[in-house]
C-alpha cells in the first residue's frame, strides 16, 4: 500500500513533539542524517522544526556531549519575584496580623489578614492602583508562597467577668439552705439539655417488658415543631 510522504512527515514531527530536551534534539538529528542529507536547514523547511535545535543534536552526536536543559527556569516567574517591591510591601502589611505556629511543628505564620482585606490595604496604605495589583485569588497565592496560610481564629481569649457576677452570688449565698424549711419542697432542675419533642427514637435504648414489646419511634426524623429540656422537666 502506497503511503503519500505527507503522512510520514506528519508521524516524525508526532513522534518529536512527544519527546523534550536531549532526546528531542537526537531524534531530530537522526532524522535529518537519514532524509535531508544531514541539512538542518532541510529539515527545518519539511518539518517544522528550529534548525538551531537540529544542529545542536547533531553537534552533540558528534562530539558525544550532552546540553544540559533547565526546564526550571523556563515560564512566567511568580510576581513576588517580578515585582519585589510587592512582595516587601505585602511582607509588611501580613507582619502585624501573623503569629507562629504553637506548637511548633512548622516554620509557617498564620495571618487573619484576607486576601480581600489585602489588596484593599494595598491601595490604601501602599499607594497602589487598582488596576495594577493582581486579583485576590492571585494574592493567596503570593501569601501561601510567601509562608503565610490562613488559620481559624481560635476562641482562647477570656472574657472580663460581668460587674453582675458578684450581686448574684451574693444573692444565690444569702437564700437558705436547701431543706431548712420542712414546710418546702425544694426542687433542682437542670434545662441545660434540649431535646426534640415527638416520637424520635434519639439513639437510646430502653428495657422492653415481659412481653418484650418496645416502645416504637419514626422511621425518619422530621424537623422538630417543638423542645423540651431533658430529665425533671
Amino acid at each position: 500500500m502506497d503511503i503519500a510522504p505527507a503522512v510520514y512527515h506528519d508521524l516524525l514531527r508526532s513522534a518529536a513533539r512527544r519527546l523534550t530536551g536531549h532526546q528531542r534534539r537526537s531524534f531530530q538529528a537522526e532524522v535529518a542524517q537519514a532524509l535531508c542529507r544531514g541539512s538542518a536547514r532541510q529539515a527545518e523547511r519539511l518539518f517544522g522544526w528550529g534548525r538551531q535545535s537540529v544542529a545542536l543534536g547533531q553537534q552533540e552526536a558528534v562530539h558525544g556531549v550532552r546540553c544540559q536543559e533547565d526546564f526550571a527556569a523556563r515560564g512566567l516567574k511568580p510576581r513576588e519575584e517580578r515585582d519585589p517591591q510587592l512582595a516587601r510591601d505585602i511582607r509588611d502589611l501580613a507582619e502585624p496580623h501573623t503569629q507562629a505556629d504553637p506548637q511548633m511543628n512548622s516554620a509557617l505564620k498564620y495571618t487573619r489578614l484576607t486576601a480581600a482585606a489585602l489588596r484593599q490595604a494595598l491601595i490604601a496604605e501602599k499607594g497602589y492602583r487598582a488596576e495594577d495589583l493582581p486579583k485576590p485569588r492571585t494574592l493567596r497565592r503570593i501569601l501561601n508562597r510567601l509562608g503565610y496560610r490562613i488559620k481559624r481564629i481560635q476562641k482562647t481569649k477570656p472574657l472580663k467577668k460581668p460587674k453582675e457576677t458578684d450581686a448574684i452570688f451574693d444573692n444565690l449565698h444569702a437564700q437558705p439552705e436547701p431543706g431548712s424549711d420542712p414546710g418546702t419542697l425544694d426542687l433542682s432542675l437542670d434545662t441545660k439539655a434540649k431535646v426534640h419533642l415527638g416520637d424520635y427514637d434519639r439513639g437510646g435504648q430502653t428495657r422492653s417488658d415481659a412481653r418484650g414489646a418496645t416502645p416504637q419511634a419514626w422511621d425518619h426524623d422530621p424537623p422538630p415543631k417543638k423542645k423540651g429540656c431533658h430529665g425533671a422537666c
